[in-house]
This record gives structure tokens, C-alpha cells and sequence, in this order.
């Protein structure tokens, strides 16, 4: 439980992220006010599972083996109000990718609010100890973040900050043309 506090404190220090470059990988590059990161197939780690208590109720295990959207938000978070009509767009323009929310660092009626004013209709999970099984491969280090996961389960792309629709759509596209 230390270990969560601790994390769950390093990601609420980075605040809502701004920009910045990684040098983690040769196609790294700065996206809008974020930045980010794309992890080469050879180079990838595993995703953990992801499941859980939901938002608006209920249980739910996302599904591998399809490409799959995951935004970690909060509903105090500017760039995640900004983001949230894109990214719910988006749900709306792949249907061929799983899309989910992880809460972190919210009270549940706030969170609420803010998902029924965007109209989300893609699960969120409210157990942000979710976090943690990211630890060896792309952990989400900001909020918002990003991560798109490809079809052998396997962490992708992390967007520290807030996406933009040209960012998001290369960096969706390319992992759903993968092999």
C-alpha cells in the first residue's frame, strides 16, 4: 500500500503534464502539449489486465488480443476536460479498438459528473492501483495519460499530457496497421 501512495504522489507532482521530449526512443517526438512515445514491437513489454470495479457500476476485464485505448484522467484535470470529447470521438470512429478509462485521484461523484457532461461511453475503472502493474513496461507518468496497447497485449504508445487529434490518429493508426 506504501508503494501505491508513493506512486499515486510521484504522478500527482507531475501535475497535468506539459511537453517535453523522451530520448527513450528514435521515434520519440513532441505531439501538441504532450509528449509522445513510441516503443518499436521488438522493444515492447507486456500489458497487465486490466479489471475492475466501473465508474457508472459494475465489473469489467478488458479484453486482448485487439487494439486497445487507455486515458488515465481526473476530472480536476484542465487537459483531461479538453481531451475527453476527442478521445470519446475517437471510441466512436474505431469500433475495432477497445477504449477504457482509470481514475486517479478523484471522489467518485466529481468523476461521475465529469462523465456524464462528455458523454463517455467507454468504461472507466476506479481502482487506480491499476497503475502499478505498468511498472516494467510504459507507466502512465502524468495526467492525463495516454497508452495505447497492440494486439499481442503489449504497451505501444504513452501520451504524457494531452492528446491532439493528429497525434492520437498517427500513433492509433500505425498500431492498428501492425501485423
Amino acid at each position: 500500500m506504501k508503494l501505491i501512495s508513493l506512486f499515486l504522489s510521484a504522478l500527482l507532482l507531475t501535475g497535468c503534464a506539459g511537453g517535453g521530449v523522451s530520448t527513450q526512443s528514435e521515434n520519440a517526438f513532441v505531439s501538441g502539449t504532450g509528449t509522445a512515445l513510441f516503443i518499436k514491437a521488438s522493444d515492447r513489454k507486456d500489458a497487465p489486465t486490466i479489471s475492475g470495479e466501473l465508474l457508472m457500476g459494475g465489473n469489467k476485464t478488458l479484453t486482448t488480443g485487439q487494439v486497445t485505448v487507455i486515458n488515465v484522467w481526473a476530472s480536476w484535470c484542465a487537459p483531461c476536460r479538453a481531451e475527453a470529447p476527442l478521445l470519446q470521438e475517437f471510441s466512436i470512429q474505431y469500433p475495432e479498438v477497445q477504449f477504457a478509462g482509470i481514475l486517479t485521484r478523484d471522489n467518485i461523484s466529481s468523476a461521475k459528473s465529469f462523465y456524464e457532461n462528455f458523454k463517455i461511453t467507454y468504461p472507466t475503472f476506479t481502482d487506480d492501483s491499476l497503475l502499478i502493474g505498468f511498472k516494467d513496461s510504459l507507466i502512465p507518468n502524468a495526467i492525463p495519460t495516454t497508452l495505447i496497447i497492440d494486439k499481442n497485449n503489449k504497451v505501444a504508445v504513452r501520451i504524457s499530457g494531452e492528446v491532439t487529434v493528429a497525434g492520437l490518429r498517427e500513433l492509433l493508426d500505425k498500431v492498428l496497421a501492425e501485423k
